[in-house]
């Protein structure tokens, strides 16, 4: 998927650059300017919405039900098209991960992985390789010839993750991916989440209801208002990459954490 504007509906690209390099640190992989979306039914979705998402920025989102947060990854991948404003997309690889891991259930997690790659035109060997290399990424080596049903949900969207690291994304869209697994085993995935970050240093777009994820996963959190959404607060999060599981504990990511909260509060109120 090439760079591109998105622009009331309509796509026009880029001017074409000599060679299909990936962003470098700091440059706009992912951007919303005066955002507008107004379903047919009139369901006024988004409101002026402005976001920037750089190379090297890993940004959540957080805001209450029914707010545009997953809009905003639909329109960024193309499964939208915004009503009015702009989402301009510099990446040539997008990967997206949904709330369903959505796998193929006849498929084993060695081929559900390679699928990506192989509806990318990607050889047989090449893709098989990429998606080994995937697996073990998100440690589930030894579980390549395991189906779907065989696997716990949190093993489950791993495999999800490791299709899209088959592409080696420019930008990462995950769409509240670990909302329905338990406490430990989000926790866990948030783990290996921040160290995929901290090794690829993708551009991510996380859309979550939980505080403490958004604040322990980020670079920057944004908080939006109540339908039509809008973009009341862009919070940055200091804190270093390769984060350590402590860090969630600590009196800095507390206070941080209830400035996101009350935030929250008071775009719901």
């Amino acid at each position: 998927m090439s760079g591109r504007v998105r622009e009331q509906g309509r796509v026009r690209p880029h001017a074409p650059s000599m060679h299909d390099a990936s962003p470098a640190p700091g440059q706009q992989v992912l951007g919303f300017e005066r955002t507008d979306l107004v379903y047919p039914n009139g369901t006024h979705a988004l409101d002026a919405v402005d976001l920037t998402v750089r190379a090297g920025e890993f940004v959540s989102v957080v805001g209450p039900s029914g707010c545009g947060k997953s809009t905003l990854l639909r329109i960024a991948s193309g499964l939208e098209s915004a009503s009015g404003g702009y989402a301009q997309v510099g990446a040539n690889r997008i990967g997206y991960v949904f709330q369903d891991a959505t796998l193929l259930p006849w498929r084993s997690v060695r081929d559900n992985v390679a699928l990506l790659a192989e509806l990318d035109g990607v050889p047989k060997a090449e893709r098989l390789r990429r998606a080994d290399d995937a697996i073990a990424l998100v440690g589930l080596r030894g579980f390549e010839k395991h189906l779907p049903h065989m696997l716990s949900g949190g093993m489950r969207m791993r495999v999800s993750v490791a299709r899209s690291l088959t592409l080696d994304p420019e930008l990462f869209l995950f769409d509240e991916p670990f909302g329905a697994l338990d406490e430990i085993t989000r926790q866990h995935l948030n783990d290996e989440t921040t160290r995929l970050f901290a090794d690829r240093r993708f551009a991510g777009l996380f859309v979550t209801h939980s505080v403490s994820e958004a604040v322990y996963l980020s670079t920057r959190v944004v908080v939006m208002s109540g339908r039509p959404g809008r973009i009341v607060q862009d919070i940055e999060v200091p804190f270093d990459f390769p984060r350590e599981p402590s860090l969630r504990y600590t009196a800095e990511f507390t206070t941080l954490a209830a400035k996101v909260s009350e935030a929250l509060r008071e775009a719901h109120a």
